[in-house]
């Protein structure tokens, strides 16, 4: 199990370049905790499933999440907790780190044959 921290900048970018620093290229984001001060998630059009719709917030947030490392891109699913016990919920495209932290627990998974070319 390896844990990164992120205290400051981009959540994203930074799980990354702690995965590649650590040798890991495919893994498994098996939580994820913390808090961050802005952030970008997209949930499924309701009418195409094709189509992403995507968010921007600028007010801080709890999150959870997990998800996966997979040629060294960082792909979460993350649920944010903001003001008046609201939660968003989606794909997490990118979240700012300031005040707090955020710590991503992952397992390294050797990559697997797709017959395919997709993902399972």
């Amino acid at each position: 199990m390896h844990v990164f921290e992120v205290r400051r900048g981009e959540l994203m970018e930074s799980i990354a370049d702690q995965a590649a620093t650590a040798g890991i290229a495919d893994g498994a984001i098996v939580s994820l905790i913390g808090a961050v001060d802005a952030f970008t998630v997209s949930t499924m059009s309701g009418t195409d499933a094709t189509k992403d719709q995507r968010t921007y917030y600028t007010c801080p947030a709890e999150l959870g999440g997990t998800g996966e490392i997979r040629d060294g891109d960082v792909h979460i699913h993350a649920v944010l907790a903001i003001a008046g016990d609201k939660a968003i919920a989606g794909h997490l495209l990118h979240a700012r780190v300031e005040t707090h932290f955020v710590r991503a627990y992952v397992l390294y998974s050797p990559r697997f044959p797709h017959s395919s070319g997709g993902r399972p």
